[in-house]
């Protein structure tokens, strides 16, 4: 069980940058249609006033200076006294003074100017204005549909027009992602097509890789130079404990401690080996791999790191033992194992620790100790995943991870029910059976 928090893939910019214009585009359409329909109205209200008036002015002052006067309604212009007729009709017998417009008189659009006058009663002018609204609304409707298409052709010359902006980016993007860890000489190349910022964010990595590169060839060295100082204090101490293991009068106790310092040295001498190799070639450490038996190595690795446990109200008891054989390298089988069991030492208290290997190569190890939050465990996994160092694991969890890595083991960290940790290290990967089809990736 890995703790990884799943976030959501976030979508490209071009398309975001699509919907940001369309939106814009939308409210600006929006905008601009809102105060044209609003001035139309307003300068239509005007016109029909303005118009009335002067024509209702006109109708007044002949009828009052004129008494043979007559008005002779047009198609479009008629004049009703609202004076209760039966003729009159009865859209317009309840208008108050003023101009209204959009009236449905016998059925068509009208607009109605009314008038109190002293002399004639209330007066109402009509206007039909009934094919006037008809080509309103099929000019409003190709308008709509103009602004529909200008917002469609817009869009669809902006997806085009950032697609081969964002394009490369995007190369720039599955290049960088291409680059393969310990390569030397990666570099980045730019598409002839970028921007000036491309090319500055490309010679910026260029050179963090170049500096990158020279970082990892100094920590090389050094690991090649330290590996081989060690060897010569470890030889002598492999020499004078074997020599001492050659005396007959050696006390039982002292030999078996003897023999302890004598396999220690062995192992560690095979860890420098596998720290040269490491620094020098990591894909040749599946290479000196040997078969193992994890059922009779593990009881070992336990009495090794036995004295680490002091005077700590401790136990290790083993839960399972499967008979399973693995080929690995030694050093880093031991390393790796001895590691995550002095961590549980370290860490716990009092209680049991409990190991267990199961027939597919997995070894788990379960200590009493407080436990770990999942957001303490995802920090403990980004450490081994950045290589940073702790002074207090042993060879450190970020080199067994690397090894883990190499060699295709998988290594998790959990927390336990009621408390405590458990540490899962899947060695499966170096079963003979896939060995021979070689490493497996790591989940």
């Amino acid at each position: 069980m890995q703790w990884r928090k799943r976030t959501p893939t976030p979508a490209p910019m071009h398309r975001r940058m699509v919907w940001w214009l369309l939106g814009y585009l939308a409210l600006i359409s929006l905008a601009v249609f809102s105060v044209g329909n609003y001035v139309h109205e307003h300068a239509e209200h005007s016109a029909w006033r303005a118009l009335l008036n002067s024509e209702l002015d006109s109708i007044v002052s002949h009828i009052e200076h004129e008494p043979h006067y007559r008005w002779q309604d047009s198609d479009t212009l008629r004049l009703f006294h609202i004076d209760g007729s039966p003729t009159v009709p009865e859209s317009l017998r309840t208008l108050h003074p003023g101009l209204h417009d959009g009236v449905m008189v016998n059925d068509r659009q009208s607009a109605v100017m009314v008038r109190e006058t002293p002399q004639l009663g209330r007066l109402a002018l009509v206007l039909d204005i009934n094919d006037f609204h008809e080509l309103e609304q099929f000019a409003t409707r190709w308008v709509l549909l103009a602004g529909v298409l200008m917002i469609i052709v817009t869009v669809l010359m902006a997806s085009l027009g950032v697609g081969r902006l964002v394009r490369p980016l995007s190369s720039l993007a599955r290049r960088i992602d291409e680059l393969h860890p310990g390569v030397p000489g990666q570099r980045v190349e730019v598409d002839p097509r970028a921007s000036s910022e491309l090319y500055v964010i490309a010679n910026a990595l260029n050179d963090y890789l170049a500096r990158n590169e020279q970082f990892v060839e100094r920590e090389r060295v050094f690991i090649s130079t330290a590996s081989h100082e060690l060897r010569t204090p470890i030889a002598v101490i492999t020499g004078a404990s074997e020599l001492a293991l050659g005396q007959a009068d050696i006390p039982e106790r002292a030999r078996q401690q003897m023999q302890r310092v004598h396999r220690t040295a062995q192992g560690v001498e095979q860890l420098i080996q596998l720290l040269l190799v490491l620094a020098r070639d990591p894909a040749r450490l599946a290479a000196l791999g040997e078969r193992i038996p994890l059922d009779l190595l593990v009881p070992d690795i336990i009495e090794d790191h036995r004295h680490l446990m002091g005077d700590k109200d401790l136990r290790i008891e083993i839960d399972g033992l499967a008979r399973v054989d693995i080929i690995a390298p030694l050093g880093v089988v031991q390393a790796a194992i001895g590691n995550l069991l002095r961590n549980a030492i370290e860490n716990s208290g009092r209680g049991t620790i409990h190991i267990q290997v199961s027939d597919q190569a997995v070894v788990t190890l379960q200590d009493p100790g407080l436990g770990m939050s999942p957001e303490e465990i995802a920090a403990v996994h980004a450490r081994m995943a950045r290589g940073d160092r702790n002074e207090q694991s042993g060879i450190g969890l970020e080199l067994i991870a690397r090894l883990c890595e190499h060699l295709g083991w998988a290594l998790q960290i959990q927390p336990c029910v009621p408390r405590g940790t458990c540490v899962i290290l899947d060695l499966g990967a170096s079963l003979p059976e896939r060995s021979d089809r070689g490493s497996l990736p790591v989940s």
